[in-house]
């Protein structure tokens, strides 16, 4: 069953029913839900920024837009990339190019031109739909861009290399294109973070999709009746997959524009959402706010809300102690996965199991999880290993890459990268990435667990460890630290803080700066070893 026939369920059983409300607090404009008045939408003084789109609009568009693209000669296994920002029309695209048979290629935001034009080129995509918010950056490539002949445009005032996709989808009939898919067949192809190094391309099949939404439902057992807070970005398989449980069960969705506390609060309230997925600096944000008096909870109705979930990073569980101070009635749940097992699931907490926060939890719903040696052998309970996981949301290959490919599959399991140990009672911890563990002077230090602990300090917003060369121990832990607005605090307090660790896990220098998280919440460490890396002093210590 191809995950395109949960979209014509629910359009038929849920028709007139809303599924789907973006929301953009910065903006004061309102438009319908066809592709030609999302197109040409008027700006109104009416209130914030709101489309909603109902389950069988959302298949229409999704048909029409299935049409457009093979009336322009789209075919089974073609390559269609998007490169949006969360907007109601994304996820009627996404859908379409599944309805064709084709391949879904969505792209990180960030991306700059050059890596626009290396993952298009890389995942041989031949058509791309874009936004108003990369128009520059598609300008200063689009003679170059090899394989891709058609680019259309979501938006008004469309460029001259672009075509409106509004105008071309519109006129495009209603009807299912009725293309017979399997699950085996290849659906999409998202990239991986690229925290350790240019991205690469992750193909994954139609099982891998409707898995994904089997999983979701049985961890956070959403229904028709729940509505779902989405922030993050679609083109990650975090806040997709999340979202899928909503698919599956015909719930309801908002996408919010924007990260403001504020903001989020807000449109909790006002939307009655019933499930949250947060990553860690919006949360930490939220409870920032609400402890310097700027929000306010007992001014909210917040009634419906009855899970915060969060996933993509490792949770300080001091983090969630602050929160169910404040939402003692929220379950709670952390969900592990990564781009190459089809986005979070893999492991999680279960919402039975807050007792264990710091955990990821256990193997997920239909997953199997194992902790191995550098030979692939399973490690004893407490003792660190790499984590690999088994089961139908893995990905099929690297595209195009089989010796990356052969590095991370191995008679069915996925090797994550990350280290991990298990407890006593089955419950695995993240150490940290196998890349990033520090070895000083023969001892292995996992920056993780030093950031949980710094995280404890009641000033610290943030923090991440890095290892830089060093002369005499080989690497040194290095803390960049981000304090709390307004708080003082020096680095004789962050020193003294730090006496509670063994000597050895005592960071070697303590720098105060902002702590840079990509769009997906993950801590850019390549970005701060870039920065720090060149120090003048780590450089002398290097050139003696």
């Amino acid at each position: 069953m191809p995950i395109t026939d949960f979209l014509v369920k629910n359009a038929e059983l849920y028709g007139d029913k809303l599924c789907l409300t973006e929301i953009n607090p910065e903006l004061e404009v309102k438009g319908g839900w066809t592709w030609k008045e999302l197109t040409l939408v008027e700006t109104a003084a009416s209130g914030p920024y709101r489309k909603d789109l109902t389950w069988r609009a959302f298949d229409d568009m999704a048909n029409q837009f299935a049409n457009l693209l093979i009336s322009r000669g789209i075919t089974r296994g073609d390559k269609v990339g998007i490169l949006m920002m969360n907007c109601i029309e994304w996820l009627p695209i996404y859908f379409g190019v599944l309805k064709v048979g084709a391949v879904v290629v969505p792209l990180n935001f960030r991306y700059s031109s050059d890596e626009i034009m290396y993952t298009l080129g890389l995942a041989d995509v031949c058509t791309l739909v874009t936004g108003p918010e990369f128009t520059e950056r598609i300008q200063a490539i689009s003679g170059d861009i090899p394989g891709v002949r058609m680019i259309f445009f979501v938006g008004r005032d469309c460029p001259d290399f672009a075509e409106s996709l509004g105008l071309a989808a519109d006129a495009q009939p209603k009807a299912d294109p009725g293309i017979p898919l399997t699950d085996e067949e290849d659906a999409a192809i998202y990239f991986s973070s690229g925290t350790t190094g240019f991205p690469k391309a992750i193909l994954h099949s139609h099982l891998s999709l409707v898995t994904s939404c089997n999983v979701e439902r049985n961890h956070h057992g959403q229904t028709p009746d729940d509505v779902f807070l989405c922030i993050p970005p679609l083109y990650h398989t975090g806040a997709k997959m999340h979202w899928f449980g909503s698919l599956l069960t015909g719930g309801s969705a908002i996408l919010l524009r924007g990260t403001r506390p504020k903001w989020i609060i807000e449109t909790a309230a006002s939307e009655k959402a019933t499930i949250v997925w947060l990553l860690v600096p919006w949360a930490q944000d939220i409870l920032d706010a609400i402890e310097s008096g700027d929000i306010r909870p007992e001014d909210y109705d917040l009634s419906a809300w009855r899970l915060m979930h969060i996933g993509a990073q490792p949770v300080p569980p001091s983090l969630i102690r602050r929160w169910k101070k404040y939402f003692p009635g929220h379950a709670y749940d952390t969900n592990y996965g990564l781009s190459e097992s089809c986005g979070p699931g893999a492991v999680h907490l279960g919402l039975e199991n807050i007792h264990k926060v710091g955990a990821i939890g256990k193997a997920g719903y239909r997953w199997q999880t194992q902790i191995v040696d550098e030979l692939g052998a399973p490690v004893k309970p407490g003792e660190v290993g790499e984590l690999t996981v088994r089961g139908d949301c893995v990905m099929r290959c690297y595209y195009k890459d089989p010796e990356a490919t052969a590095a991370v599959l191995k008679d069915g399991w996925l090797y994550t990268g990350d280290m991990a140990m298990e407890d006593e009672d089955g419950f695995i911890f993240l150490v940290d990435r196998k890349k990033d563990v520090i070895i000083t002077g023969g001892e292995n230090i996992y920056p993780v667990q030093i950031e949980d602990f710094l995280r404890g300090h009641d000033k610290i917003k943030d923090a991440a460890v890095i290892g830089l060369a060093d002369h005499r121990l080989g690497e040194i832990a290095v803390a960049i630290i981000e304090i709390k607005p307004e708080a003082d605090c020096g680095e004789v307090e962050i020193r003294q803080f730090c006496e509670q660790l063994p000597r050895y896990k005592r960071p070697h220098r303590i720098i105060f700066d902002t702590v840079p998280r990509n769009a997906t919440g993950k801590i850019e460490k390549p970005r701060l070893r870039a920065k720090y890396g060149a120090d003048s002093v780590v450089r002398k210590q290097i050139e003696d």
